[in-house]
C-alpha cells in the first residue's frame, strides 16, 4: 500500500509559507483529500462538518476539528459558524468541498475579513451549476453535447418526438427550497407513459427538466483548476470500478493519459465561462461515433481527488498556490497507471455485485461473480494507492471501519 512522502522533504517544496486553510464538508472523502495534501504540505488545517467526529477529523492532518449547523437546513447558522472559525482561528483561505456549501461560501465571501475563498463568484458558480444553461453555452462554444429539450414548468408541453428511452434531470443537482435545499435525482424513462409518471412525481421546484437522449458509452471526465480563465492543472482517470457496480462513484480509478478530445472538449467550455477555481467536466463518449459528449460541470473538488494527488498533479496546493500567485506556469506532467482504491466503497460495490444482480438481469453470471470476488482480493499491485486504509494516516480508515461496521449492523 504506497503513500506520498511526508514531513520535511514534502514542506520545503512549499511554493507559499504556510497558511491556516479552512476546509467544509470533512465527512466527504474530497475533504479527506485535501486535508492530508495541504496538511503534507505544512499548511494548519481547520476542518469542518455538520458531524464531530468525521472522516476528516480523524485525519493526523486536521489541526483543529469543527463542527457547524447543518446547512441543508440552517444556511445562517452554517454561514455564522464559518465565519467566526475564520476570524477565531485566523484563517488565510476557505476552501468549500460540496455543492451546497460552495454556492453559500461564494455567496458570502464578503464576509470573511481576512480569508480568501479562491473560487469562481458565486454568480458564475451558480450558472455552472445550472444544466440547461451549462449545455446552452456548450452549444455556442461547440462542446459536443446530447440532443436536449427543456420543460421550463410542469405545464410545458412535451415535445413531440422523443427518442426513447430518455434521460431526466433536473436543472440543478441541489435546489433551495423554503424547507432547506433539495436534493435532485436524475431519472429514466422507457416510453411516453413513463416520462409522464415520472414527471409528475417530480418536485415543483425541480424545474426548469431536462429531457435528454440516453447516451451508450463509457464515463470519462476532465479535471481541471484554473487560475482567471488560464488552466494551471488537468488530469484525466478511468474508473475501474464503480458503487452501484452499474454506474456510480468509482471506487478502484487509475490515472489516464490526457484525452486530445476531452481537453479541447472541457477547456473550450470552461474557457468559454471564463472559469476560475476548480471544476470536474463530466462526459460519456458516444459509443455510436466515440465522441465524448458532456454530461455536467461539477464546479467543486471531486470524490476521487486522491488519485490526482498520488499522480502527481495536487490540485488542493495548485489551488491555494494560486491564491497567492504562485501557481504552475504550465499544467503539471502526472504518472499515467498510477490506481487508487476506496477499500470499503469497493467493498460495497462487491456485495451489491453478488446480491444486487438482478438490477441488472443478465450482467452478473456465475463467471462474472467469481471474477469479481477474485479481483476484489488483488490487494497488492503497482502503483496501488489505498485511499483508506492509508499507511501514514489510519485514523480515517478506523473511523470508515466504525461507521461501515454500525451501518451493517
Amino acid at each position: 500500500m504506497n503513500a506520498p512522502s511526508s514531513g520535511p522533504a514534502a514542506v520545503a517544496s512549499l511554493a507559499v509559507p504556510p497558511k491556516t486553510i479552512l476546509v467544509t464538508d470533512g465527512g466527504t472523502r474530497a475533504a479527506l483529500a485535501v486535508t492530508r495534501a495541504l496538511g503534507r504540505r505544512g499548511h494548519r488545517v481547520v476542518v469542518g462538518d455538520r458531524r464531530r467526529p468525521s472522516l476528516s477529523h480523524a485525519s493526523r492532518h486536521c489541526a483543529v476539528a469543527l463542527q457547524y449547523p447543518d446547512p441543508v437546513h440552517d444556511e445562517q447558522g452554517f454561514l455564522d459558524a464559518i465565519v467566526a472559525a475564520a476570524a477565531t482561528y485566523q484563517v488565510d483561505v476557505v476552501l468549500p468541498v460540496t455543492d451546497i456549501t460552495t454556492a453559500l461560501v461564494t455567496r458570502a465571501r464578503d464576509r470573511f475579513t481576512r480569508a480568501i475563498v479562491p473560487y469562481a463568484d458565486a454568480d458564475l458558480i451558480a450558472r455552472a451549476s445550472d444544466k440547461w444553461h451549462v449545455i446552452e453555452t456548450a452549444r455556442r462554444c461547440g462542446t459536443p453535447v446530447p440532443d436536449s429539450w427543456c420543460l421550463d414548468s410542469p405545464a410545458t408541453p412535451l415535445p413531440a418526438s422523443l427518442p426513447f428511452p430518455i434521460v431526466i434531470k433536473p436543472h440543478r443537482s441541489r435546489v433551495r427550497t423554503p424547507e432547506g435545499w433539495l436534493s435532485c435525482t436524475v431519472g429514466y424513462a422507457a416510453d411516453l407513459d413513463s416520462l409522464r409518471q415520472e414527471l409528475a412525481e417530480r418536485h415543483p421546484a425541480e424545474y426548469p427538466v431536462i429531457l435528454q437522449e440516453c447516451i451508450a458509452g463509457d464515463g470519462a471526465g476532465l479535471f481541471a483548476c484554473y487560475e482567471h480563465g488560464r488552466p494551471t492543472a488537468l488530469f484525466c482517470h478511468r474508473r475501474l470500478r464503480e458503487k452501484p457496480p452499474w454506474g456510480g462513484v468509482s471506487v478502484l480509478s487509475e490515472s489516464a493519459p490526457l484525452d486530445p478530445d476531452l481537453v479541447a472538449a472541457g477547456t473550450r467550455l470552461l474557457d468559454a465561462l471564463g472559469w476560475h477555481g476548480v471544476a470536474m467536466v463530466e462526459f460519456k463518449r458516444d459509443a455510436r461515433d466515440g465522441t465524448p459528449r458532456l454530461m455536467e460541470i461539477n464546479a467543486r473538488f471531486w470524490g476521487s481527488l486522491q488519485l490526482a494527488v498520488d499522480a502527481g498533479v495536487d490540485f488542493p496546493n495548485i489551488l491555494v498556490d494560486g491564491a497567492f500567485g504562485a501557481g504552475p506556469a504550465q499544467p503539471p506532467i502526472y504518472k499515467v497507471g498510477v490506481r487508487n482504491r476506496w477499500l470499503m466503497g469497493d467493498l460495497d460495490a462487491l456485495l451489491l455485485r453478488l446480491i444486487g444482480g438482478r438490477r441488472q438481469p443478465g450482467a452478473w453470471d456465475r463467471g462474472s461473480r467469481l471474477g469479481a470476488v477474485l479481483s476484489f482480493f488483488k490487494l497488492w499491485g503497482r502503483d496501488l494507492h489505498y485511499e483508506n486504509p492509508r499507511a501514514d494516516d489510519l485514523g480515517p480508515w478506523w473511523h470508515e471501519a466504525r461507521q461501515w461496521f454500525r451501518r451493517s449492523a
